[in-house]
C-alpha cells in the first residue's frame, strides 16, 4: 500500500482512497469480510482488519462521498451476510424468482442505507480533522448499530461483536455486550490505522503506545472469560427437544395438521418423564382454543415432575386493548404454567406494515400466519418445575437489551424458532451464534428448539453443549443448569457504551484538534 506523507493533522490519504473504483471494490470486500466473521466461518479476526480497510478508503473522503462509501459497505456486508432472506421470498413466499430478486436487492440496499448515513454524519462530525475522524468513527459505527437495531422494529443482526463468542474479546460480553465488545474490534481497527499515520510521520513512540492500548484487551478478554458472574444451579434438569422437521411448504396446509402433531408426540414417547421438554415454534399449528384435545394429551402423557413447553398460535380476548387478539406464542403445559407472546414480530413473515395498501399486491405479503398482534411488554417468565424461565421467540433472541432486561428474573433462557424460512443457508448458523452471545451476555443456559436446526443447549459461557444435526426429524437430550444472580450487562444494558460513544462525539467534535 503506498500513501502520501502525512503531516500534522492532515488527512491521510493512500491509493484506495484516492482511485474510484479500486475505492469501491476495496469497500464492498470490506463489508463482505465482515461476513465471514460470523457463524460458520468464523473468521473473527478479519473484523479489525475489515474496519482499517475501510479507513484507508475513508479517512480523507468528503461527507457526500462518505454516504457513498458507507452505503457500499452495507451492500458488501448485508449482500453476503442478509441475502438469505432470498428464499423466504422465493421459495415460500410464492414470489417469482425475477420478483424475489428485486425484493432482496431493496433489502440489503435499504439496510446499506444505515451505513451510508452513519458515515455521512462521521464526516460533518469531525470535517477534515484526522484526529476527529480515527476518534469518532467507533462512537457513530456504534450509535449506528444501535438505531439499526430498533428502528422500524429494527435488524440487529450482524453485530461485529458476535463473532466474539468464540473470539477473545468474548470474555467482556457479560460485562459490556455485544455493543461493548463491537466497540473495541472498530478501536483496534482505528488503533491499526493510528499506528500507520504516525509512524510515517516518525512518531514511533506514539504508535506503540497506541498498539499496546489497543492490544490490551485482546490479550486479557481470555483470561476474563474465566471470571463467573452468576451461580448455577449443583442440581441438574434433564431436558429434552424435539426437532420435527416439518417441511415449510405444508407447516400450514389443514391436510397435514394432524400428521405434524402425531410426530411431535411420536418423538416425546420416550421422553415424556424428562423434567423439561420443548418443542419448536408453532410446533402445534392450530390456535390454544382448538387445541384443547392435544393440550390435554399432553398432560395426561407427562410424568408426575415434568414441563412441556411449546410454541402454539394464541386467540383470545385482550384486556388491553379490549379486544380479540391472535398471537404468536408459547404455552407450559404439566407441572408448570404461563404462556408468552411474542412481542418483537418480523415485519411481512408476522405483520404486514400498511397491510391496506400492500395485502393482495403479490403472494409474498399474504403469507400464512402473516397477522399476528404484537405481545405486552413486562411479560412474567414461564414457570417450570419452580424454575422461572424466560422465552424468546425466534428473532426476539437477537436483540441484546430486550434479552438482558428480560433475563434477569430468571433461572434458564429458552427459544424456540423455525428457521426452515431460510433452507440451507447461512441464516440458521448466525442465528444459532446470536443465541450464544445471548447466554453469555447474561451468564445462563439457552435451551434452544427448532423446527429443522439448529436445535441445541447453549450453556452459560456461550458454548454448545449439545446439538443434533440440521434437516433431520430427531430428539436432543442433555442436563441444564438453572443461574442465579446478575451479569453487569444485565444490570446496565448497552447504555454505558451508548453513553461513552455520545460523549466521545460531543467532546471530540468540540474540544479535540480544531480544524486546520
Amino acid at each position: 500500500m503506498t500513501s502520501s506523507t502525512t503531516t500534522g493533522n492532515t488527512l491521510p490519504t493512500s491509493i484506495l482512497s484516492e482511485q474510484p473504483w479500486l475505492r469501491a471494490v476495496a469497500l464492498l470486500v470490506a463489508g463482505a469480510m465482515q461476513t465471514l466473521t460470523f457463524s460458520p466461518f468464523n473468521w473473527w479476526w478479519l473484523g479489525p482488519l475489515s474496519i482499517a480497510l475501510i479507513l484507508l478508503c475513508c479517512l480523507p473522503l468528503a461527507p457526500k462521498k462518505l454516504f457513498r462509501s458507507g452505503w457500499l459497505v452495507g451492500l458488501g456486508l448485508f449482500g453476503t451476510g442478509a441475502s438469505w432472506v432470498y428464499i423466504s421470498i422465493s421459495e415460500h413466499g410464492n414470489t417469482s424468482v425475477p420478483l424475489a430478486i428485486v425484493l432482496t436487492i431493496i433489502f440489503v440496499a435499504g439496510l446499506a442505507l444505515f451505513h451510508g448515513l452513519a458515515f455521512w454524519a462521521w464526516g460533518k462530525l469531525a470535517k477534515d480533522s484526522a484526529v476527529r475522524r480515527l476518534l469518532l468513527f467507533p462512537a457513530v459505527w456504534i450509535l449506528a448499530d444501535w438505531v439499526r437495531g430498533w428502528l422500524l422494529t429494527g435488524f440487529p443482526w450482524l453485530y461485529l461483536g458476535t463473532a466474539h463468542v468464540d473470539g477473545p474479546l468474548g470474555g467482556f460480553a457479560p460485562v459490556v455486550g455485544v455493543h461493548g465488545v463491537t466497540f473495541w474490534v472498530l478501536a483496534t481497527g482505528v488503533a491499526m490505522i493510528a499506528c500507520w499515520w504516525l509512524a510515517r510521520n516518525t512518531r514511533f513512540t506514539s504508535a506503540a503506545i497506541v498498539a499496546v492500548v489497543a492490544l490490551l484487551p485482546w490479550i486479557t478478554g481470555p483470561a476474563a472469560s474465566g471470571a463467573n458472574w452468576t451461580t448455577l444451579d449443583e442440581e441438574p434438569t434433564t431436558f429434552a427437544s424435539m426437532q420435527g422437521n416439518i417441511p415449510q411448504q405444508i407447516k400450514w396446509d389443514p391436510d397435514f395438521l394432524r400428521d405434524q402433531i402425531v410426530a411431535y408426540l411420536d418423538l416425546t414417547e420416550d421422553h415424556w418423564n424428562t423434567d423439561l421438554i420443548l418443542w419448536p415454534e408453532t410446533a402445534i399449528p392450530i390456535p390454544q382454543d382448538q387445541a384443547g384435545k392435544v393440550i390435554d394429551r399432553i398432560g395426561e402423557e407427562l410424568g408426575d415432575n415434568s414441563t412441556l413447553i411449546t410454541g402454539i398460535p394464541w386467540y383470545g380476548f385482550s384486556d388491553r386493548i379490549e379486544d380479540f387478539t391472535f398471537h404468536n406464542s408459547i404455552m407450559a403445559i404439566g407441572n408448570g404454567d404461563g404462556i408468552y407472546h411474542k412481542q418483537k414480530l418480523v415485519p411481512f413473515g408476522e405483520y404486514v406494515p400498511l397491510q391496506q395498501w400492500l395485502r393482495g399486491l403479490i403472494g409474498f405479503f399474504d403469507l400464512p400466519m402473516s397477522s399476528f398482534s404484537r405481545g405486552p411488554s413486562n411479560q412474567a417468565p414461564l414457570d417450570a418445575n419452580g424454575t422461572n424461565i424466560m422465552p424468546f421467540i425466534c428473532y426476539e433472541v437477537a436483540y441484546p437489551d430486550f434479552v438482558a432486561t428480560n433475563a434477569r428474573d430468571s433461572g434458564l433462557l429458552l427459544t424456540i424458532s423455525n428457521d426452515g424460512w431460510f433452507g440451507d443457508s447461512i441464516g440458521p448458523l448466525q442465528h444459532l451464534q446470536i443465541a450464544r452471545m445471548r447466554a453469555l451476555e447474561t451468564g445462563r443456559y439457552m435451551l434452544r428448539g427448532t423446527n429443522n436446526g439448529v436445535t441445541a443447549i447453549i450453556d452459560h459461557k456461550g458454548q454448545l453443549r449439545e446439538t443434533i444435526p440440521q434437516f433431520e426429524r430427531a430428539v436432543l437430550t442433555g442436563e441444564v443448569h438453572a443461574a442465579e444472580g446478575s451479569t453487569p450487562y444485565m444490570q446496565s444494558g448497552s447504555w454505558p457504551v451508548l453513553t461513552l460513544a455520545a460523549i466521545l462525539i460531543v467532546f471530540v467534535r468540540e474540544r479535540v484538534i480544531p480544524r486546520n
